[in-house]
């Protein structure tokens, strides 16, 4: 798959160019260096006082492998402004939900807050002020859980300030407290189901939504996904928390193809959105603080295929194999 350039991520110049972060920074990397190049240059732009960086080892099972993960950790050595960095660099491999949640439980023990970028997430410049903004705004208010950099909305802006409020927990490209991630729990153990349901129906009211959200959770807490966001996902509807969406999108994500570990579908229409700029940020007002339901069930709706599962829920012949399912249970 060919790599976008800089330029083609960028939908206009941005207006906090020369800031420089305040926040440290997260970023993971894995077995694909020019994706990661890409990521890092904007880090790099952004100059955050203290960099860690984690990398899942190779798969033994993978020939060439060992050596992508070797060229993906020397861009580390690029580091050329006043930084701590540090480094988590596996050995072996653990998977992404093992990786990934580790490496986080290791950023959140050393600090309090941060900004999380994967090595297939380009920010915008924007994207690093957001943040900043938003951790330090949100510090001490348990009702902001996340901010995410990623909108898809499709161009359609929700209220008019420079951002909403969700229940989605959306991770191109995030920021997020220790207080949050001392929730989270990679096995969803404790969780309640019945409990679980409840709140996703308040959340989320179509009941399609509903259904796959807790077949998700079944297959999360049988270990059969390898994954690590869902479960943050839905600690973080559990907690009554919101998900601060900007109106802008502000992460393009490279990296969708056949190396990639979920995102396959070079079609997908979330594939190589363009990271636009923020302009001067808007807070909303304190009426508008809620999650907009709306906003919510257009994201799902486009990512479930809610529209063609709808079409064929009406079809005879589901319904005709929904009755025979009912008779067999009552049989």
């Amino acid at each position: 798959m060919p790599v976008p350039t800089t330029e083609n991520l960028a939908s206009s110049a941005s207006t906090n160019e020369s800031h420089a972060t305040r926040s440290p920074v997260l970023f993971l990397i894995f077995n694909r260096p020019e994706p990661a190049k890409l990521v890092f240059e904007k880090i790099r732009a952004a100059r955050p006082p203290r960099l860690y960086v984690a990398a899942d080892g190779p798969r033994a099972n993978r020939p060439g492998e060992a050596a992508l993960c070797g060229q993906t950790r020397d861009i580390v050595k690029n580091v050329d402004w006043p930084c701590e960095t540090k480094t988590l660099f596996r050995e072996q491999n653990l998977g992404c939900k093992e990786a990934v949640s580790s490496a986080l439980d290791w950023f959140f023990a050393e600090e309090p807050e941060g900004i999380i970028l994967e090595d297939d997430c380009v920010p915008s410049p924007d994207f690093f002020y957001f943040c900043d903004t938003l951790l330090e705004k949100y510090r001490d208010d348990p009702r902001i859980r996340h901010i995410a950099g990623g909108n898809f909305q499709r161009g359609i802006r929700r209220g008019g300030a420079s951002y909403y409020f969700s229940r989605i927990t959306h991770v191109w490209g995030w920021a997020s407290w220790r207080r949050v991630w001392k929730d989270y729990d990679k096995t969803l153990a404790t969780l309640d189901e019945t409990k679980a349901a409840a709140a996703l129906r308040e959340a989320f009211v179509e009941p399609i939504i509903v259904e796959e959200k807790l077949a998700m959770i079944g297959r999360l807490k049988a270990g059969q996904i390898d994954t690590w966001d869902c479960q943050l996902d839905i600690i973080n509807l559990m907690s009554g928390g919101l998900c601060i969406i900007p109106n802008t999108n502000l992460v393009a994500n490279i990296g969708f193809g056949p190396g990639a570990t979920h995102t396959r579908n070079l079609a997908d229409k979330n594939a190589n959105m363009p990271a636009g700029c923020l302009g001067a940020l808007a807070h909303p007002a304190p009426d508008d603080f809620k999650a907009c339901q709306e906003a919510d069930i257009f994201s799902l709706g486009n990512d479930l295929d809610l529209e063609r599962k709808k079409k064929k829920r009406r079809s005879p012949r589901y319904r005709l194999k929904l009755a025979l399912k009912k008779l067999l249970r009552i049989g």
